[in-house]
């Protein structure tokens, strides 16, 4: 079985026709790095869990580090997953979303606060297609675009207008047309189908890029005026976004270069990482951020103490380098390590590795990548390519849809939503004529 890719296309219609760019989008991401542990979806839907298991976080009904992949405990149709700090959240194919780990804030969303070492079902939610957590809150998108939140709330990360913990799901104020979600240490973002960006929570080092170092209990713009956005992330207390043109930019705490600016000061306004070009996805992890290129090499910058920039050195960078020796890559996560999904549904990972959380059987850091022992994915289908790619025109555009897997199929939308089996199918080659406001989404299966 080969996992969907998607790719979307902005396509905007004033006195010209202008095509904002193009995106590139894993449809599902297989992995999800929490800050000591990581979690693998495979193809048969059951989770698989590696690393710190301190809070009981690996879901496998204990609280040892596990030093290779184990699984987790009593789940089956697993679509998707995120780590956190000290707990991790899982959303079946049915909608419903699974916690397990620390809950003192009541961040397992199961009405209590009682730390669970197997998983128990998040209360009242329903719909769900993503998680997010941060140190002690969770986060979830439903299918209508809508945003909900739970746990710890004290910088109000959880998006509901007050300051208060709470123990069940909650809905982020005034928040609507969602695709994407991300959380930091105490601050979340999210990304609207428009491609503008919105923030709430903690913003003392400038995490929502507004200008500002003031906190907001509701969604806030952030980022400025940045736009034409396709793909976000969030680190312990900076914010990484990919653009339709292949760009990456951030904004927040920059002490270890993680914005990839080539400084180390705080950034309360958007900058552009320096030489990062065709990227196809980002990761940000607590003081690194790691982009995967068109080509399947990923860059890597900021911290690199323990190896996580996979450069074959732990010198830190306020550029962007190439993580050594890595090729076919398709999706990045990251914590205190980084993790890396290849086509070939092998997963690798490089730097700290304390609590066994590179999964090769070690707990020795690493600057190199190196495979996660007994984990095999499904393997990659090709991203959907678009032609022409994007730029102004003053003339209607025949777009032509690709995709390099023999025999795939492409299935589209031109609302922005998310393609699914039953939309549209285009043949490889094909072309799709747009003469007005459109938002191109496809994806391969």
């Amino acid at each position: 079985m080969k996992s969907p890719q998607d790719r979307a296309l902005f396509v905007l219609v004033s006195a010209c026709l202008a095509f904002a760019g193009v995106s590139h989008a894993n449809a599902t991401q297989s992995v999800a790095a929490g800050l000591n542990h990581s979690l693998a979806i495979k193809p048969d839907g059951t989770l698989w869990s590696w690393g710190s298991g301190y809070s009981g976080q690996l879901g496998i009904g204990s609280t040892v580090d596990q030093w290779f992949p184990a699984q987790v405990n009593a789940l089956t149709n697993v679509v998707a997953a995120a780590g956190g700090v000290y707990h991790s959240l899982a959303v079946k194919a049915d909608g419903t979303v699974w916690a397990w780990g620390y809950n003192a804030y009541g961040q397992l969303g199961d009405g209590t606060t009682t730390q669970r070492n197997t998983s128990v079902q998040v209360g009242g939610l329903t719909n769900v297609i993503a998680v997010a957590t941060g140190m002690y809150h969770s986060i979830a998108l439903k299918s209508d675009g809508t945003v909900w939140g739970w746990g710890y709330n004290s910088s109000g990360q959880i998006g509901d207008g007050t300051t208060t913990n709470r123990v069940t799901p909650v809905q982020v104020s005034g928040l609507s047309g969602v695709s994407a979600i991300a959380a930091g240490q105490y601050f979340t973002i999210a990304l609207k189908l428009d491609g503008t960006v919105w923030a709430w929570g903690y913003n003392g080092y400038c995490q929502f890029g507004n200008g500002t170092s003031n906190n907001s209990s509701v969604p806030v713009r952030a980022g400025g005026t940045i736009s034409s956005v396709v793909t976000i992330a969030a680190g312990e207390s900076h914010s990484v976004v990919l653009k339709t043109d292949g760009t990456v930019w951030g904004w927040g705490l920059n002490n270890y270069g993680q914005l990839g600016d080539g400084t180390t000061g705080t950034r309360c306004a958007p900058v552009q990482a320096i030489a990062v070009s065709n990227a196809i996805a980002v990761a940000a992890g607590q003081y690194h951020t790691l982009a995967v290129k068109m080509d399947g090499t990923v860059k890597a910058w900021g911290y690199n103490a323990q190896g996580q920039l996979g450069d074959g050195t732990n010198t830190n960078r306020s550029t962007p380098v190439v993580v050594s020796n890595l090729t076919g890559a398709t999706s990045v996560s990251a914590g205190t390590d980084s993790v890396v999904l290849k086509t070939d549904g092998t997963v690798w990972s490089f730097g700290s590795n304390a609590n066994g959380q590179l999964g090769n059987g070690t707990n020795a850091n690493s600057n190199q990548p190196s495979a996660v022992v007994n984990l095999i994915l499904s393997a990659q289908v090709a991203t959907p390519s678009f032609s022409p790619e994007g730029g102004f025109y003053l003339q209607a555009q025949s777009v032509t849809v690709s995709c390099a897997t023999a025999g795939a199929t492409i299935r589209y939308t031109t609302d922005g939503s998310e393609p699914t089996a039953g939309s549209q199918i285009i043949a490889s080659g094909a072309s799709i004529n747009i003469a007005s406001v459109t938002f191109l989404r496809a994806k391969v299966w």
